[in-house]
């Protein structure tokens, strides 16, 4: 797996760079001519997106041309089209991001933890007894995990 997430308007991945059997995670090109994939991996891979007219402005598929093959994610996730079909398939995810997707994800998480599901609350704030030992957070952090995995 390979991921992008450049601030940069630079091409950081070449298609020499990348193998077959390979996922590509691209999320930093995000504007008009802000892009990271060469558009050569582009046209080797099968490529994901979130909405197709928004990527095609935004996206690194603007390199493509307007006709070029794209699949966007919800047709995967309801059953319409194949994901990933074969262990060799180069698979891009053209991220650019999509605000409703954003919503989405976090309603979901949101009814899942004030739901019956089984979850555990973590501090996400540090709170040491001495704030000069920072290792006594490294060691609350990881008793924290074990308790979380039930060992």
């Amino acid at each position: 797996m390979h991921c992008t997430a450049d601030k940069r308007n630079a091409t950081v991945l070449t298609s020499d760079m990348v193998p077959t059997g390979v996922y590509v995670n691209a999320i930093g090109g995000d504007c008009p001519g802000k892009t990271e994939l060469e558009a050569a991996l582009l046209n080797r891979g099968d490529v994901f997106i979130e909405y197709e007219p928004q990527a095609r402005i935004e996206g690194d598929i603007q390199h493509l041309d307007a006709i070029s093959p794209v699949t966007e994610m919800f047709r995967v996730i309801r059953g319409e089209l194949p994901g990933r079909t074969a262990d060799e398939q180069l698979t891009i995810f053209d991220g650019v991001g999509f605000a409703i997707e954003d919503f989405s994800a976090l309603r979901y998480l949101y009814d899942l933890v004030n739901g019956d599901s089984p979850h555990r609350k973590l501090e996400l704030i540090a709170s040491p007894v001495n704030p000069k030992n920072l290792f006594d957070l490294a060691h609350d952090a990881a008793g924290q995990l074990r308790k979380v995995a039930g060992l």
